[in-house]
């Protein structure tokens, strides 16, 4: 495994805000407007430890609208892996706002 792409995880989860970002996200995906709410700091601020954790492979993002919503990404290295499972999940952390859809409705990606 490549030192500084270990380097860089490492980095991305050495977080308080990052690691309950992904303990947020361990219960599925979810849009970045209940992300801000969760975590109670600027939009901004939650973009920026989302772009470190995207750029470390460790996230993923979906468009939907003029919405994102993040969830874990599927491929992770085994040291992810690991760190991902000592995570417990946030139950207060669920798309709810109104850029989510209602069960059953059809989204136009």
């Amino acid at each position: 495994m490549d030192i500084q792409y270990i380097e860089k995880q490492l980095k991305a989860v050495a977080d308080a805000n990052r690691l309950k970002l992904l303990a947020c996200l361990k219960k599925g995906e979810v849009c970045v407007c209940d992300i801000v709410d969760v975590l109670n700091i600027s939009q901004p601020a939650v973009s920026q430890h989302l772009r470190k954790l995207k750029e470390a492979g460790i996230i993923a993002e979906r468009k939907v609208g003029t919405w994102k919503h993040y969830r874990i990404a599927e491929e992770q290295t085994p040291l992810m892996k690991d760190i991902l499972l000592k995570i417990e999940p946030l139950q207060t952390c669920e798309c709810k706002s109104v850029c989510c859809p209602i069960e059953g409705e059809i989204i136009n990606e």
